[in-house]
């Protein structure tokens, strides 16, 4: 069988939908169809965190303004919808027990607020409580911009009392929160589908290009499809999908394990924000364990100082007791592999590591509820930056290296692709998600000084 298509999204995941729903709905094209192996929303898209930020650090604004842009979409989506996806804006907070952090947090939130992000705020002592403003959920109206700073210990401990009162500074990010990705995904399908866009569940095995054009695309029922325009939008298999054009792209994908478990002692409380500590640690174990660990020679860097970034935050309603749990302690880069490999230690690594920013944790370790591991992969480039817009070949597009914030970025990603595929003025960012943006000589520049990604 043979098909003529107008436009060709390969992959249904957040990126893919978003990007037929920017085609179909905003600016009205015909004919176009989304095809993937998996049902919608079903792979990465479905093992996502959901949690969303303006706040990224980096070289340039392009990070926060993307984000914005993606952000602003969304609360319009959130009010278009009566919220159908949840969203939330409780924020992010960012976790010190180290006082000689401050000066570097200082630094770095004014910049980031210069980039677009909202107002820095410092509140230095406990009259400051009437001041900052902890977010009651649900709140989705976007009034509460740029970050606050708490560096009155007090007044962290009498707003988080849950929290270790050994940190002296919290870092509240207010352009934050989480979502439902499975339901964002879903209201944006079904808002293309009504615009005409169709699914099929098929697999791509071959792409024919002729005269630096995709002529054809091969699917593993036989079925050829002859594109007029073909995108690329898929996850964790966007190089293997370029390779068959005989094109590189600079991404890699890197495993990550998520996990969810019943708080029933209700450790954190339902209304928190998402908390990620700031600073390096050593894990907490018995003089036994330590013994034991240190004579084994696979796991004795369990004893080592561990990086920073672990972090945590409530899943579900205020009757809900389940608890997600994040920590990447190691980089783990490999060829995308599903179902994904399992780490055995990964559920009590996290749990341990929890304790030193929530010590009523440690009342789990000697009876932890049956956790919950799943997790996918973070597609990405070196500099955690994605790649939005045209490739070498005529005709074909790249939506991808969408990093561990394919959620957030998904809409304003799409909303970008759109545009270079309609001819729209392109926002100043767009270069700095482009193919080409390797082959400047500035860029090159920047990269060699990179410095924070911006990655949890």
């Amino acid at each position: 069988m043979q098909l003529r298509k107008n436009i060709v999204i390969c992959g249904s995941g957040i990126a893919g939908v978003s990007t037929a729903y920017h085609l179909a709905v905003q600016h009205r094209l015909q004919d176009i169809l989304l095809i993937d192996q998996l049902p919608p929303l079903s792979l990465t898209s479905d093992q996502s965190t959901e949690c969303y930020r303006n706040w990224w650090p980096g070289p340039d604004n392009a990070m926060v303004s993307l984000m914005n842009r993606s952000l602003d979409i969304i609360e319009d989506l959130a009010l278009e919808s009566d919220n159908v996806f949840h969203l939330n804006q409780r924020g992010y907070l960012y976790l010190t027990e180290d006082r000689e952090k401050i000066p570097e947090i200082i630094t770095e939130s004014r910049k980031i607020s210069r980039y677009g992000a909202g107002p820095f705020r410092i509140h230095r002592d406990e009259q400051d409580i009437e001041i900052y403003q902890p977010v009651e959920p649900p709140h989705t109206n976007g009034q509460l911009l740029g970050t606050d700073l708490i560096t009155d210990p007090g007044l962290i401990l009498k707003t988080y009392p849950y929290l270790s009162p050994d940190i002296v500074a919290a870092l509240h990010v207010r352009r934050a929160g989480w979502l439902s990705a499975q339901q964002l995904g879903m209201y944006l399908l079904e808002k293309a589908k009504s615009k005409g866009v169709q699914f099929l569940q098929e697999r791509i095995e071959k792409i024919g290009v002729s005269g630096n054009r995709v002529a054809e695309l091969n699917l593993t029922d036989g079925t050829r499809i002859l594109p007029g325009i073909f995108i690329n939008a898929g996850g964790p298999f966007i190089k293997y999908i370029v390779n068959m054009m005989n094109i590189e792209l600079p991404v890699f994908s890197e495993l990550h394990h998520k996990i969810s478990f019943r708080d029933h002692l209700n450790v954190i409380r339902r209304d928190a924000p998402l908390l990620i500590w700031m600073d390096p640690q050593r894990l907490p174990w018995t003089n036994e364990e330590h013994d034991e660990i240190a004579g084994d020679k696979e796991y004795s860097w369990m004893l080592d100082e561990l990086p920073p970034g672990i972090h945590t935050r409530p899943e579900g309603g205020s009757g809900s007791q389940t608890v997600l749990m994040l920590w990447e302690y190691c980089s783990n880069i490999m060829e995308p592999l599903f179902p994904i490999p399992e780490n055995p230690v990964y559920p009590d690594i996290v749990l341990r590591g929890l304790i030193k920013m929530l010590p009523g944790m440690k009342a789990y370790l000697d009876r932890t509820p049956k956790p919950v591991v799943d997790g996918g992969y973070y597609t990405k480039t070196k500099e955690n930056r994605p790649i939005i817009g045209p490739l070498p070949v005529e005709g074909a597009y790249v939506i991808g290296a969408l990093s561990g914030f394919g959620i957030m970025a998904a809409c304003g990603a799409g909303d970008l692709l759109a545009a270079h595929i309609v001819g729209k003025k392109l926002p100043d960012y767009a270069h700095s998600f482009s193919v080409d943006r390797y082959s400047d000589s500035d860029y090159q520049e920047k990269l060699e000084d990179w410095g924070s990604s911006g990655q949890l």
